[in-house]
Order: structure tokens, then sequence, then C-alpha cells
């Protein structure tokens, strides 16, 4: 196994504190590793990285035709949103659409992440429900998908026909073969790649023609980026200092991939210590690399070359780009 790359440093005044490390690949539509740091046989959980792939079966089966679903809807099924309530209202719409409600939702409840949600919720002594979970959105192309098929309930199940579909599109988007899988947070199965062939089915969105499954979806992301994770996100920031020419998605564990149609490039990256600064900083610099994204934009400078301050507000340090992320 190669070993990982350097991804970002952390400085304290003149002192190298500490550097996290990972790994990445660019890919071009034909699939070939462009550029790669690390390991790119490493196989890999994508985690929330790979919902755009969760969601093609939702359109290629003609079920988001079906119910009609907007692009807010697809972003949604792409999203792990902020438990807002632009996100809870929107989902919330969408089920009620399906005549489903909360109790339908195989994913668990989760407390907002919303800070004036969580406290209302607080306030008025009410517990978080499913459709507050990060993957609600997810969950309702996943019961959409289901209500079409005219399949059972219990859809987070690996031998449901949503998982199996899911599965199907996952190993031709990636022309790879899932070693297997894990069970996200949300309890639905995440399927395992190479981090090349992650990346290889980036490059596969990002080269997809109009009106594909694949297209559609990630062009809803570049659409809607409140929906697809919320204010103060990486996710949602980047997508908009890219004035909306990169669909991006975070994953638990320090995932991140990126889709850039214009170049028709791919990217899939892992923290190896599975720290979020670590991908966001990674993802950041190799957009910056790629001319996708202005190295002065507030929403870089956050994440790369970003100040540390302490709790009286000093700047204490300072987190860099690794230098060969970024030449």
């Amino acid at each position: 196994m190669t070993a990982a790359a350097p991804f970002a440093e952390i400085w304290r005044g003149p002192f190298l504190e500490s550097v996290h490390s990972g790994h990445a690949v660019i890919c071009d539509e034909a699939g070939q590793i462009v550029q790669a740091w690390g390991d790119p046989d490493l196989v890999v959980l994508p985690r929330s990285s790979s919902k755009m792939l969760q969601a093609l079966p939702l359109v290629r089966s003609g079920a988001a035709d079906a119910f009609n679903l907007t692009t807010r809807q697809l972003a949604l099924a792409c999203a792990s949103h902020q438990g807002a309530e632009i996100h809870v209202d929107s989902v919330g719409a969408w089920m009620a659409q399906l005549g489903l409600n909360d109790d339908d939702f195989r994913c668990g409840p989760e407390e907002s992440r919303d800070r004036s949600v969580k406290e209302a919720q607080i306030r008025a002594h009410e517990s978080p429900c499913r459709i507050h979970n990060n993957c609600s959105g997810k969950h309702a192309g996943f019961l959409t998908l289901t209500k079409h098929l005219g399949a059972g309930p219990d859809y987070t199940d690996p031998g449901h026909a949503v998982q199996r579909a899911c599965l199907e599109a996952f190993e031709e988007a990636t022309q790879e073969t899932s070693p297997g899988h894990g069970i996200d947070g949300c309890s639905a199965p995440n399927f395992a790649a190479t981090l090349h062939g992650i990346a290889r089915a980036m490059a596969h969105f990002a080269a997809a023609p109009d009106g594909s499954a694949e297209q559609r979806l990630h062009q809803a992301m570049r659409l809607h980026p409140d929906l697809v994770a919320g204010e103060g996100r990486a996710c949602t920031e980047l997508m908009r200092a890219t004035d909306g020419k990169v669909a991006l998605k975070t994953g638990a564990e320090g995932f991140f991939i990126a889709i850039l149609p214009d170049q028709k490039l791919g990217i899939a990256l892992k923290a190896a210590c599975g720290t979020t600064r670590a991908a966001e900083a990674a993802i950041t610099a190799l957009l910056v690399r790629l001319g996708a994204l202005d190295a002065n934009h507030p929403a870089t400078l956050k994440r790369i070359n970003a100040p540390i301050k302490n709790w009286d507000g000093l700047v204490t340090g300072t987190l860099k780009p690794a230098a060969n992320l970024l030449a």
C-alpha cells in the first residue's frame, strides 16, 4: 500500500505542530487517473459522498418523473442537510406527496444541526424526529423508489429491491465489483470501492450527457447548494464559490468528492485521520489547483491558509494546504 500523502499542515506560531495526510485521485472522462496522491487502490467506504450514486435508481427507474420530482427534491436526495427549516419543511412536503409520514423512514431520529431549530425544540420539550436526520432527503428518495416498485417497507435491507438497484448502479459507475458494504449512520448499506473507482464514478457523472440521470442529479446539486448541506457548511459554500460549476459532497470520516462538468473531471479523496478539516482543506486545494475555485475567495480562505484562533480571539496558528496538492 502506498503511504498517505500530506493534505494539510497545522502551524502554531513558527512551529509545524501537526500534519494531516490522506489519499486523493483525479480522474478524466475515460476513467483514467490524471493525478493521484497516496494510494488510488485503497478500498474505501465513501459514506455520504456516494449519495448521488444511491439516487441514480430513483431517476433511472422512472420514479422521479412518475412522482413529478423537482430539482429541489433531487438535490435533497443527494443531501446531508442541516435539519434547518428549509430542509425539514421540504422533506416533509415530499413525504406528504407520497402519502407517508415520519414512521415510514428507516433512518433514526437525529437532533437538528441547525441551532434555531434545535433550540426551538428544546424550548417546546419536543424530541427530534427522523425527518431531522441529515439523511432524510436520501431516505425520501428511497421511499419514492420503494413505492414506485411496489416493494416492501424495509428498504434499507441489503437484499431489498432498492438496495439491489443501488448496488447495481454503484458498480456500473465505479466499474468495479464492490467487495462488500458497511452500514451507514442512517442504517442504509454503504458500498465499498477503491478510491480510483469512486473518482471514476464522479468523472462519469461529470461527462454524462444532458438529460441523463447523472446530469440531472449533479445539476440539481449545483442549482440548490443550500439544500445539499446548509449555511456555513463546506459543500454549500464551496459550490456557491464556484458559481455552481462544481458539485461537491462530503462524507463522514474525512471523505469528499467533486464533479467538474466543464472539465469532465471527477475527484475523490479520503483523509487518513478521518477528520473533516483535513478533507475540506484537501478538496479546496485541489479545486484551486484545477482553476475551478478562486484562491482568494472567502470560502477558500476559510479552509486553506485559514487563521486558527483561541477562545480569546487571538490568532494562534494557521491551517495551510500541503504544497503537493497545489503545485
